[in-house]
């Protein structure tokens, strides 16, 4: 059995389910039916999904598994969610543990001011 494709493979519209039949009992409903936003990916960007899911969200184990570096497997993510039809957040800081902690400890002595070490904290200093 095919698997069913969300894009028209001519204009890359999206496609619509117009008749849904049962085997078992030979039933068929005929109207006009949304295939929902995971229909609306690539291939590769459901291979991707289906990997996410398999490490569950673990992005370092999406990593192993598909030996792609860190920001590769983020690329891959954010477009997988715009192309579903949501708006990416701002993007986390990279920051270790240790390196959060370590301007904590700054703003506590003194040596960053709070909007200092906030800025770095958000990636923006």
């Amino acid at each position: 059995m095919n698997s069913v494709i969300g894009q028209c493979p001519i204009c890359n519209d999206t496609l619509h389910v117009t008749r849904l039949h049962c085997r078992n009992c030979d039933t068929s409903i005929e109207g006009h039916f949304s295939l929902g936003r995971l229909y609306q990916l690539s291939p590769e960007q459901l291979s991707f999904i289906e990997t996410f899911i398999k490490c569950e969200g673990k992005i370092n184990r999406v990593e192993q598994e598909m030996g792609m570096s860190y920001p590769a497997v983020r690329s891959r993510l954010t477009e997988v969610i715009e192309a579903m039809g949501y708006e990416v957040g701002p993007p986390e800081s990279d920051l270790s543990p240790e390196a959060r902690q370590s301007i904590l400890d700054d703003i506590s002595s003194g040596k960053l001011s709070a909007e200092e070490g906030l800025a770095i904290l958000r990636g923006q200093g």
